[in-house]
């Protein structure tokens, strides 16, 4: 009987665990290192090889799941409310296993960040540091709309864009570049970065429109509990807007760094598609808010496999 079991529990322990992993974030978290990778790539002398990928790629998804069962640990309650699917909240999870879970990817993130050089290292730890103040007490940063937005826009926009670049550049050139490798960041990484950040900025404001149950009842300030699921709502599509329509300028101004007719049509059926999915949208249906919630999430994977195309064909079919 136990033979037949085992087999069983081994696969829902590991949905359980990919749960707890917040699928959504693990793959953003993905993309990220790949995309950095292709742009240091596109923008080197050609040298390039997969060990930096996957090594930075394991140091990255340890990190995000230390962040995100962090935040899960110290919400337990409010997510009983708000996500009741996710494994400490239903007790698919003891809190103990929680706890050695993101210990252990904390470390471990640490260490291997540490092992591949100094800008990973750095990537890591800040963005580690950032999520330990977001979510743990006496800090605990999410209570306040702002913090909260700062914290969740600056990993994703600027400190994982610009280490990633800086680290992949780094390890590409042999580590020649150790002392100038900030100063030869391109102007196509400058922009992707801060596409990333305006656009996570709005992420982390619809974030909070499917929770405001829970985080009304737990005395967690959103800007849609002092502003109204609509407000936050149109607020959302206009910095997204801003964010397509700002790559779209970029292309027409044809930035020699990428190619400027992928950029601008890749760009303009992202942003209709955006605006045609929105009107389908009832803010009173949780359910209907969090599937756009997940489209948003779809769009900003999009990006990280968008813009780096873009950076490749630049060198092989430059617009005149």
């Amino acid at each position: 009987m136990s033979q037949v079991s085992q087999p069983g529990f081994q696969a829902s322990w590991f949905y359980s665990f990919w749960k707890f992993s917040r699928p959504h974030t693990i793959i953003g978290t993905s993309l990220s290192v790949l995309g950095l990778y292709l742009i240091a790539v596109a923008m080197s002398d050609g040298n390039y090889s997969l060990f930096p990928l996957l090594g930075a790629w394991i140091a990255c998804v340890c990190g995000n799941i230390y962040i995100v069962g962090l935040n899960q640990l110290e919400d337990v309650a409010i997510d009983k409310i708000n996500k009741p699917h996710l494994p400490l909240a239903s007790g698919e999870f003891s809190r103990r296993t929680g706890n050695l879970i993101v210990a252990i990817t904390g470390i471990l993130a640490l260490l291997l960040a540490w092992l591949q050089g100094p800008f990973l290292l750095g990537m890591v730890g800040i963005s580690l540091a950032i999520g330990t103040a977001y979510s743990l007490p006496p800090i605990r940063l999410k209570r306040f709309p702002f913090w909260a937005a700062v914290c969740i826009f600056s990993v994703r926009g600027s400190v994982v864009n610009l280490g990633l670049f800086l680290h992949f550049n780094w390890v590409l050139s042999a580590g020649e570049q150790t002392r100038t490798a900030f100063l030869s960041i391109p102007s196509a990484v400058w922009l992707l970065t801060l596409f990333i950040l305006v656009f996570t900025f709005a992420i982390a404001i619809f974030k909070d429109i499917p929770d405001m149950e829970g985080d009304l009842q737990y005395n967690i300030k959103t800007f849609t509990i002092q502003l109204g699921k609509q407000a936050v709502f149109n607020l959302a599509l206009w910095v997204l807007t801003i964010c397509y329509v700002g790559m779209i300028f970029v292309g027409v101004l044809r930035l020699a760094e990428v190619n400027s007719v992928f950029l601008v049509m890749t760009h303009l059926v992202a942003l209709v598609l955006m605006w045609w999915r929105s009107r389908q949208v009832n803010l009173q249906e949780k359910s209907a808010v969090a599937r756009f919630y997940q489209f948003i999430w779809k769009l900003f994977f999009l990006e990280y496999l968008i813009f780096p195309i873009a950076c490749l064909l630049a060198g092989k079919f430059a617009v005149v």
